[in-house]
């Protein structure tokens, strides 16, 4: 019956729509967060989110080529890096490129993630799959290999922000306050694939039971309870939070009031070396390369840090407004 929990909704005056398919989320309270899974969703927490608009889907490579030809912008997997930057790092590291994922050919250790990440000189927005792939027939899917900064960026140039963590999760949420996926509580209700996800043994068998190795088209999934489409798979989506630990703002007294969370400071990895501590926003929603044995993190309450001079293949953008809503 938890599928039946509805957040609940605030009654306000509402105005035009700021974009073409944007949908308006209704202000409310919701449970954000989870005590039962990964520990960096905990605790989970009673927040309160304003209205705000959301995009239905996440931003396409068509929309993000109109935006480049407009403005001559090149994304940061793009450019070389700064060698001042990173002291000591092989200047092979150094030149245009993108994280990359290569699937093994037989089981690997989980706790390394370089048996399937990789750095790979030319992979960029253009050439999503590697140097030698292209844009032909996924100008509908999600933009890939695009940093934070290149996000800012597109959502500066539409007149748009990117979401809060907690407007992200109480719009993932489609309405459904304390379960476990953004459509319910099963992971798959009568045995349909309902986001683009791993299926199989990561990182080396994927049996494709819901029709896609790499990112699936926009709209390709049903939507959940607001209407927004691959809320969770299909790609990671940028956040404007600094990552912080949930217990440094959760208070078991409060309902919490549009948080938004940490700063770069504290935002940095503690395992970094001090000279390589880049600051971390938080990103949401999982992808194609989560999968049962590994990063079960394809629903609302997940969360992950991610550094914002690092842009890989399963990681992309959803904008916001928070501009009045409909009337």
């Amino acid at each position: 019956m938890n599928d039946l929990l509805q957040a609940e909704p605030l009654k306000e005056k509402t105005h035009a729509p700021p974009g073409e398919n944007m949908v308006w989320i209704p202000g409310g309270t919701f449970q954000m967060g989870s005590d039962d899974h990964y520990p960096e969703e905990a605790p989970a927490h009673r927040v309160a989110v304003d209205g705000f608009w959301i995009d239905r889907y996440t931003v396409t490579n068509a929309e993000f080529k109109r935006f480049v030809d407009a403005t001559g912008y090149v994304t940061l997997a793009e450019r070389p890096a700064n060698a001042a930057d990173y002291p000591g790092a092989d200047p092979a590291m150094l030149v245009p490129s993108s994280v990359m994922f290569q699937k093994a050919a037989q089981r690997v250790d989980l706790d390394n993630h370089h048996n399937w990440w990789t750095y790979v000189a030319g992979a960029n927005w253009k050439h999503p799959r590697g140097p030698k792939s292209g844009l032909q027939g996924l100008w509908k899917h999600p933009v890939v290999h695009v940093a934070f900064e290149d996000a800012q960026a597109y959502a500066k140039w539409a007149g748009k922000d990117l979401p809060t963590e907690a407007e992200w999760e109480f719009a993932a949420r489609g309405g459904l306050d304390g379960v476990e996926y953004a459509w319910g509580s099963e992971l798959t209700p009568g045995r349909r694939h309902m986001a683009n996800t791993w299926q199989g043994e990561f990182p080396w068998q994927n049996l494709l039971e819901d029709g896609y190795e790499w990112t699936a088209p926009v709209g390709s999934f049903p939507p959940n309870g607001y209407g927004l489409h691959e809320m969770t798979g299909n790609v990671w989506e940028w956040t404007t939070d600094w990552y912080q630990d949930h217990g440094k703002i959760a208070h078991p007294c409060c309902t919490l009031s549009n948080p938004r969370g940490g700063n770069a400071d504290d935002s940095h990895n503690p395992r970094a070396s001090a000279d390589l501590r880049i600051p971390r926003k938080v990103m949401k929603g999982g992808s194609y390369l989560c999968a049962p044995n590994y990063c079960r993190r394809y629903r609302p309450a997940a969360r992950m840090p991610q550094e914002v001079d690092t842009s890989t293949c399963h990681l992309g953008i959803r904008c916001v407004s928070r501009a009045a809503g409909p009337m």
